[in-house]
């Protein structure tokens, strides 16, 4: 079963999760330098990511990024919404989702 585990993370690693910034409950800063960090090892795009919550705090770390940071080397790529229902039965409930592209200039 530990194979499996490995195996697994593998494969997020070299695909294209690699240039992924999860945002959530971490103070906005770490997602900036996370995303600073990845354009400096020499990323195209970023793509940052989160859902509830979260939303409003991966568009603060877009804006940081592209007005502090990197304001002439970084441009807004694509911008995706959605929703994903999480639970099941009564429990069941919808949450707001956005993924947000970052694309070196």
């Amino acid at each position: 079963m530990a194979n499996k585990q490995k195996g697994k993370n593998s494969e997020k690693k070299g695909s294209s999760m690699g240039n992924m910034v999860f945002v959530g409950k971490k103070p906005t800063m770490s997602y900036v330098l996370a995303c600073v960090m990845q354009f400096s090892q020499g990323a195209n795009d970023v793509k940052i990511v989160a859902r509830g919550r979260a939303i409003s705090k991966a568009v603060d770390v877009v804006e940081i990024v592209r007005q502090r940071f990197m304001p002439d080397s970084v441009k807004l790529g694509e911008i995706k919404i959605g929703t994903e229902i999480i639970g099941s039965g009564d429990d069941q409930r919808n949450v707001s989702t956005i993924e947000i592209e970052l694309k070196r200039t």
